[in-house]
């Protein structure tokens, strides 16, 4: 099971991180697929958007958001841990389990620390059972 390959949807704020940074720090995992979406903020992040990665096969979504209180949307980073948390709730509901979603909030460690805490969590994942993708229609 620890060797499959993960599929893996970062989300994150393009006023805190610059593609670049991010694609040269994620390019570097293996045995991940990772996918990564810039977002004009990481609360324009929405609950149907999250659902559908994990639709088109994704094993976990992460929402890389800035720093607290640097939020030039106000509470836009409230906003994406409030939607993490309600696509959570509904990949539990629907028996894929917890823990496929995270939201990592920059601190002073930059990229940097971001990446760190990414490779933690496609750790956890990789741990998790493999989620079943049906094509049946419901």
């Amino acid at each position: 099971m620890n060797e499959r390959t993960l599929k893996m949807y970062v989300f994150y704020c393009s006023n805190s991180i610059e593609p670049e940074q991010m694609a040269g720090g994620l390019g570097k995992l293996d045995g991940v697929t990772v996918k990564t979406i810039s977002l004009p903020c990481s609360g324009k992040i929405d609950v149907p958007y999250l659902v559908k990665a994990f639709e088109t096969g994704a094993d976990g979504a992460v929402i890389v958001t800035c720093k607290q209180n640097e939020c030039q949307h106000l509470e836009g980073n409230l906003r994406a841990n409030k939607r993490a948390e309600a696509v959570e709730s509904l990949l539990e509901e629907i028996g894929m389990g917890k823990g496929r979603m995270a939201v990592i909030m920059l601190k002073d460690g930059g990229v940097e620390q971001a990446i760190g805490e990414i490779r933690a969590f496609l750790d956890r994942v990789r741990n998790l059972p493999q989620p079943q993708n049906s094509s049946t229609n419901v």
